[in-house]
């Protein structure tokens, strides 16, 4: 079995570099951009977004997964929203390969592409390239996944441990992807997960690295954790009066997909399908939606902060997030 090329970043001297919106989920990074498209267009430019979401690929995945309303997308041109089923599966190489290309079309037609979202996976791999690592073996991860139902993912977290404690430090007892995943690796290759990456530190989003020239990095980050988390309950209890229910429940009624597809552990979707299958009840459901949205928010809090190099602006305070305002228009003036 073939593992996926190594991916080397897009740039060219003679271009500006590209404006990159990143942040941790619920930060504004879609309204940051958004106001800053609409003074491109006082001004006679046009932005094109490209979303760095790996839930937006999906279609029928849009309450869950914040995705840009309607009137937002006919405003706006947005690339890599909505281009799969959710049958379907996307990864860090295929971005990096979308956006390179994407970049080159939209300066082609005198346009600026403004890279937006907070799949860190996606941004290592676009920004640094990605080496290889084995890619999914489906038998092996079908056995692993029957194992965690099994025993839980606690006691798989803890088997991990006994294998490659390194990467079993940093995640989390019962974050079952990842956990998977380094378990799948190490029986197909035969060494942990934290060896091979150590043998190639781009696969390593966590250590630090600089941003490569011809990326322009602006980051917003909350400096108030608590408003943060206050804003995700807002936003997730706003998404279940607002349909994700029924959107769920409609992904059910398909009978190709099921709970082990990349698309529905998207966080929102994995445990609304759990609810929906009875295996807990509403509180249950929201309290571990919750949970599930805070550790990823962390994780790309862990993620940004190893970038050394990035713009930081704090959206929870008026005047930084003026400022980033500005910064971003800036870099737009630099590349009229």
């Amino acid at each position: 079995m073939q593992s996926e090329p190594y991916i080397q970043p897009a740039h060219t001297l003679d271009q500006p570099s590209t404006l990159c919106i990143v942040g941790p989920t619920g930060s504004g990074k879609t309204h940051l951009a958004m106001s800053l498209a609409k003074h491109a267009k006082s001004i006679g430019l046009t932005l094109e977004l490209i979303s760095m979401d790996s839930a937006l690929v999906y279609r029928g995945l849009d309450i869950g997964s914040a995705k840009p309303t309607p009137a937002e997308q006919a405003e706006v041109k947005h690339h890599l929203i909505d281009i799969l089923e959710p049958t379907e599966t996307y990864s860090a190489a295929h971005f990096a390969k979308d956006a390179k290309q994407l970049c080159l079309e939209i300066r082609g037609r005198g346009n600026i592409p403004v890279v937006v979202g907070g799949t860190m996976l996606y941004w290592r791999a676009w920004a640094h390239g990605l080496s290889t690592l084995p890619p999914a073996n489906p038998e092996i991860r079908s056995r692993l996944d029957e194992q965690g139902k099994q025993i839980g993912w606690p006691a798989m977290h803890a088997l991990l441990a006994t294998v490659d404690p390194q990467t079993a430090i940093r995640l989390q007892a019962n974050d079952s992807q990842r956990v998977q995943r380094a378990l799948e690796i190490y029986e197909i290759t035969g060494k942990p997960m934290s060896a091979l990456l150590a043998d190639s530190p781009s696969e390593d989003g966590r250590e630090g690295s600089a941003i490569p020239h011809w990326i322009n990095l602006v980051s917003l980050e909350p400096s108030d954790r608590a408003r943060l988390h206050q804003n995700l309950e807002k936003r997730f209890d706003q998404m279940l009066t607002g349909g994700l229910i029924d959107e769920v429940q409609k992904l059910k009624s398909n009978p190709n997909l099921h709970a082990d597809l990349p698309a529905i552990r998207s966080v929102g979707y994995r445990q609304v399908w759990e609810y929906l299958d009875g295996h807990v009840d509403w509180e249950q459901m929201r309290y571990k939606a919750l949970a599930a949205t805070r550790q990823l928010g962390k994780r790309q809090l862990t993620w940004l902060r190893a970038i050394s190099g990035r713009k930081i602006f704090d959206p929870f305070n008026s005047n930084e997030l003026k400022a980033a305002l500005e910064y971003c228009k800036q870099n737009l003036s630099s590349q009229a």
